[in-house]
C-alpha cells in the first residue's frame, strides 16, 4: 500500500482539514462535522442551520484541481437536462473547489455539496433495482455522447493500462489480500486476453467516452419515485459498458450476479441500444473490473470496504478468471 493509492492521514487529521475548509464558507454553513466514510476520499456529514451537506475531502495524488472543476461542469450540465445529481456549494469568494496547503507542502482539495435525499438499495433488494441503474446509466451515456465539453475539460482515463497494469491508478493487483502467488499466472493470462480483446474493440466515440465509472447501487438513491446518482469522483474516459461492470463491483461472484446483469441491460435498452459488438465485450469488461478491484483491495486494505470482502474474495476472483478463459459464460456468479 502506498500513499498514492490511499490516504495515510488519520481520522483526527482529516477532521482538522475539514474544519479548516469549512472556515471558508459563510457563517450559516458553520456547523457539526462527522466522518461518514473513507475510500478514495474522506466524506463528512455537515449539519448546519437545520440542513445537511456532504463535504468531500480529496486524498493527495489522485485528482488535480482542474479535474475536479471538470467533474462539477459535467454535474451542472446533467442537472440542466433534469438528471438529479449533486450540486456544489460556493464559498464566500464564489469558489466551488477549495485548495488547502498542508505543513509538508502537499496540496488537498475539497468540495462541499448540497445533501441529496434518498434511500440506497442493497444487493438484497429486488433485482429490478439494477434495471433502474441501467436506465439512468443510459441517460448519462446519451448526455455524454452529445455534450460539448468546455475548453480545458480534463478527467482521469480508465483504459486497460490504467486499470490493470502494475502502474494502474489503484496499484498492482498482485498486492490483493489473500491472493496466492500460484494464482498469478491465471490472472496474467486473463489480463493478456482482455488486453487483446479491447485493443480490437478500440476507443471509438460510439463505445468510449465520459462515464461515471463507479455507478453501483451504493451510488444510487431512490426518492419518491425518482432515481438520483451520486459520487462522480471517479468519472472519466472509458468504455461505456465499463459502467455495467462497475454496477456489480465487489459482488461479481454473488449467485444472483448474472440476473443483476440481465436486469441492468433491460433497463439500459429502455433508453439506448447496446450493439452486438458491445455485448460481445461484456464478459471482458466484467473480468477487467474484477481484476481492477483486486488492485483496489490491495492499495486500500485498511478501509472498511476492503476488510469486509472476506478471506475468500481473492479466490473467487481467480475462479471467475478461469471461467472467462475456459468458457463463453459471463465471469460472474457462484
Amino acid at each position: 500500500m502506498t500513499a498514492k493509492q490511499y490516504d495515510t492521514l488519520n481520522n483526527a487529521a482529516l477532521l482538522h482539514l475539514a474544519e479548516m475548509t469549512l472556515l471558508r464558507y459563510p457563517a450559516a454553513l458553520q456547523g457539526k462535522l462527522s466522518l461518514l466514510c473513507r475510500s478514495e476520499n474522506a466524506t463528512f456529514l455537515l449539519e448546519a442551520g437545520g440542513k445537511r451537506y456532504a463535504l468531500r475531502l480529496h486524498r493527495a495524488d489522485y485528482h488535480q484541481r482542474a479535474d475536479i472543476e471538470s467533474e462539477l461542469h459535467w454535474l451542472d450540465a446533467l442537472r440542466e437536462t433534469g438528471i438529479d445529481v449533486p450540486q456544489a456549494v460556493v464559498d464566500r469568494e464564489g469558489q466551488s473547489v477549495q485548495t488547502l496547503t498542508l505543513e509538508d507542502g502537499s496540496v488537498r482539495h475539497a468540495v462541499l455539496f448540497h445533501w441529496i435525499e434518498g434511500e440506497m438499495p442493497g444487493t438484497d433488494v429486488d433485482p429490478r433495482a439494477f434495471q433502474q441503474l441501467g436506465n439512468i446509466t443510459a441517460r448519462l451515456h446519451q448526455h455524454s455522447r452529445s455534450w460539448q465539453r468546455p475548453a480545458g475539460f480534463q478527467r482521469i482515463t480508465w483504459d486497460h493500462h490504467s486499470m490493470v497494469s502494475p502502474q494502474s491508478h489503484w496499484g498492482d493487483w498482485r498486492d490483493a489480500p489473500n491472493l496466492r502467488v500460484q494464482d498469478h499466472g491465471i490472472v496474467e493470462q486473463t489480463i493478456a486476453r482482455v488486453g487483446s480483446t479491447l485493443a480490437e474493440f478500440g476507443k471509438e466515440p460510439r463505445n468510449y467516452g465520459l462515464i461515471h465509472a463507479d455507478l453501483r447501487l451504493t451510488n444510487l438513491l431512490l426518492y419518491k419515485g425518482e432515481t438520483r446518482v451520486i459520487d462522480f469522483d471517479d468519472c472519466g474516459f472509458g468504455w461505456y459498458l465499463h459502467d455495467l461492470a462497475a454496477a456489480i463491483s465487489f459482488v461479481e461472484h454473488h449467485p444472483r450476479a448474472a440476473e443483476w446483469v440481465d436486469h441492468w441491460i433491460r433497463g439500459y435498452e429502455q433508453v439506448a441500444h447496446i450493439t452486438d459488438a458491445e455485448m460481445d465485450r461484456v464478459p471482458t469488461l466484467l473480468i477487467q473490473r474484477r481484476i481492477q478491484l483486486l488492485a483496489w483491495a490491495g492499495s486500500h486494505a485498511e478501509t472498511e470496504m476492503a476488510q469486509s470482502l472476506g478471506p475468500q474474495w481473492a479466490d473467487h476472483s481467480v475462479r471467475l478468471c478461469r471461467r472467462y478463459l475456459e468458457t463463453r459464460d459471463l465471469p460472474v456468479g457462484a
